[in-house]
């Protein structure tokens, strides 16, 4: 302990095994130790998590409130996001560029506490910046021998103890809201796997999630079960963690599951192992549908009722083959209807296009007949060579695939404003955006009005407009976010005059934009919905399962 805590204030990287796994552990305080880390682990801009010696280190580099501090200093220790200090107190520049908010986390094991150091100790950092014991996409490592050789050359020195981890388990991650209620981003080690209750009795039944965010869920009865946090399903070695974790969850609860449930994209690793699973076709969700009915579930709703289920993400396979993720569905358990979505735009290049919001906005920007004048930011990040290929791709439709997604719309206008052209990590471009709006939210009230419910073409050029007036992007990022939520509360009022419908339930990971889902939810409430928004169950990929897990059910009880 004494070696490690004297190499951790020399600027080394130490893999310390904690409860669910190893981190990987520098002093956040040491500019060059942290961007080392970030270099060896091959994060791009991506923000660390700091764990804090104690509350006053908290309150050094974060503001808390008392809502806060309970999540913080609950048995649960979760991360917490926090708004950052201004000054942050010595806080590494590296540690979360590019954001407004820290993760922060205070010691939940005694190997952490010790490595703080106890009084008389050697002084050692009182801040540490503890990441996932990993490579980037793969699971976190539990093993002492695999730790040696999986995190040879990110960590110069390994702090074990002789406790074996028989269940991986991630840090969850939350962030608490203004009126006091958490929402659980990452739902992993201190919430699982405690049970859910279903507000109706399923079938014994395994949902295995989707690609993104995986964590599985088992349900009977009037219980259901999360496994914790698995990650992307783009490997062996997160396949082989989804398979331990089935195991482990069938063993705990003694539940043998009659049916599997899975997302209906075809090429998802994790639909194809359901299908291995199952032995037959597993029961296949619309992956929005699943969204909807995972709030739906949450919230203790039989299904008797339909809701107006707003679901926004970055990706869903939709039932045309192309890309969903600015839905607006009339939802039960056991089926749906698409009452209206976002303007649809080509998706140059796929995941590709996803990397360079610089492409998605000039490929909105053709949707809505806007030209690619040279003074805007979007154009001038993009060479001449890139956009000839991007204006062939446009024309011929070669590789882009029509899109609804309201993730690639916040993409497209953080490029566009000017705020991120490339992203190195998911959701840069979105979470830059948001926190530039952040800054501006309390001096601008003014919102960009869609056209027709979800059309963002007007949207698009009063933004142009307001860029050659020189308006700041903060203000440009704010009258966006306020403009897509007076679209959403507009799109419901209608549906509630069409069909009678009164109650509005807000998921997916778009909804983890803390000014989207506050100010949706302040106009629907003013206007007399009731609005479902996620606690514990993740708004994001995190919750799919759940809804899966419902939906196949009622469909099975159906046939």
């Amino acid at each position: 302990l004494s070696a490690a805590r004297a190499l951790l204030a020399a600027g080394r990287i130490v893999a310390v095994k904690g409860l669910g796994g190893y981190h990987l552990a520098c002093d956040a305080t040491d500019a060059r130790a942290v961007d080392t880390l970030r270099s060896r682990k091959a994060r791009g801009g991506k923000p660390f998590a700091v764990m804090c010696a104690d509350l006053d280190d908290v309150r050094r580099i974060a503001e808390v409130c008392p809502s806060e501090l309970a999540a913080l200093t609950s048995p649960r220790r979760p991360i917490v996001l926090l708004r950052r200090r201004p000054e942050a107190n010595g806080l590494a520049p590296g540690v979360c560029p590019g954001s407004p908010h820290l993760g922060v986390l205070l010691p939940y094991t005694p190997v952490h506490t010790l490595l703080f150091g106890l009084p008389g100790d050697p002084p050692g950092p009182r801040l540490l910046v503890m990441t996932s014991g990993n490579r980037s996409g793969e699971p976190i490592v539990t093993d002492d021998d695999e730790a040696l050789t999986r995190l040879a050359g990110l960590a110069d020195a390994w702090l074990a103890h002789d406790r074996p981890i028989a269940s991986p388990c991630d840090d969850s991650l939350l962030r608490v809201r203004p009126d006091g209620t958490e929402q659980v981003l990452r739902r992993s080690r201190g919430f699982v796997p405690r049970p859910l209750r279903l507000p109706v009795p399923v079938r014994p039944a395994l949902a295995v999630g989707g690609d993104l965010k995986n964590a599985l869920c088992l349900g009977a009865g009037d219980q259901a079960w999360f496994g914790p946090h698995i990650g992307d399903m783009g490997d062996l070695a997160t396949l082989e963690a989804a398979r331990r974790a089935d195991a482990r969850l069938r063993g705990l609860t003694g539940v043998s599951p009659e049916l599997v449930a899975a997302d209906r994209h075809p090429g998802y690793h994790s639909t194809r192992w359901a299908a291995r699973l199952a032995g037959r076709a597993p029961v296949l969700v619309q992956h929005h549908h699943a969204h909807v009915a995972s709030a739906m579930a949450e919230h203790g709703l039989d299904g008797t009722t339909q809701v107006i289920g707003v679901a926004f993400d970055g990706t869903g396979y939709g039932d045309d083959g192309t890309v969903w993720g600015g839905e607006v569905l009339l939802a039960g358990y056991t089926g749906f209807r698409r009452y209206a979505r976002l303007s649809p735009a080509p998706l140059p290049g796929g995941d590709a296009g996803v990397a360079n919001p610089c492409r998605l906005a000039l490929a909105r920007l053709w949707a809505a007949g806007l030209p690619w004048d040279g003074d805007l930011p979007c154009v001038t990040a993009c060479a001449p060579d890139e956009q000839d290929l991007l204006q062939r791709q446009l024309t011929s439709g070669v590789a882009c695939v029509p899109t609804s997604s309201m993730g690639r719309l916040f993409d497209a206008v953080s490029s566009l404003a000017g705020v991120c052209h490339r992203a190195g990590y998911e959701a840069q471009a979105a979470l830059e955006l948001e926190a530039a709006a952040a800054s501006a939210w309390g001096a601008d009230t003014a919102a960009y009005a869609f056209a027709g419910g979800l059309d963002p073409a007007p949207v698009l050029g009063a933004l142009v407009a307001d860029l050659r007036r020189g308006t700041p992007a903060a203000v440009l990022a704010a009258r966006f976010h306020r403009g897509v939520a007076r679209a959403v509360a507009e799109v419901c009022r209608q549906a509630r005059q069409e069909t009678g419908l009164a109650t509005v339930a807000l998921s997916g990971g778009v909804f983890a934009n803390a000014l989207l889902e506050e100010e949706c939810a302040r106009l629907l409430a003013e206007d007399g919905f009731a609005v479902l928004r996620h606690g514990e169950v993740p708004p994001n990929d995190g919750g799919l399962a759940l809804g899966q897990l419902v939906v196949a059910a009622h469909l099975r009880q159906e046939e």
